[in-house]
């Protein structure tokens, strides 16, 4: 079984432990990391906009990615949420620890 990974840029820290906490606690995700601030540059209004976004790394099981995906879109502040879903391969005892601890 692969597991399903899911890259999300938030805009602050708080944004990203508050969506990486509400996924974890329902059992849809396993765990999350989050990682350093990062500086974006992007279209956004016909204007080119930067800011400094807070990636999160979320992984779960492939049969939970549409509820996962359906979850951050309604826990992101943004208009359009950045959501990537990648599908990938894993150590056989770190894919059973992730369908363990997701039980949604």
């Amino acid at each position: 079984m692969p597991l399903v990974a899911f890259l999300v840029n938030c805009p602050d820290a708080d944004t990203a432990d508050a969506i990486a906490d509400a996924l974890i606690a329902a059992r849809l995700v396993a765990c999350s990391n989050r990682h350093a601030p990062i500086r974006s540059r992007y279209r956004w209004q016909g204007e080119i906009e930067t800011a400094e976004e807070h990636p999160l790394l979320l992984k779960t099981r492939p049969d939970l990615a549409d509820r996962v995906e359906a979850e951050i879109a309604r826990l992101h502040p943004y208009d359009v949420p950045p959501i990537l879903r990648m599908t990938m391969q894993a150590n056989a005892a770190y894919l059973d620890w992730i369908a363990a601890e997701t039980t949604a």
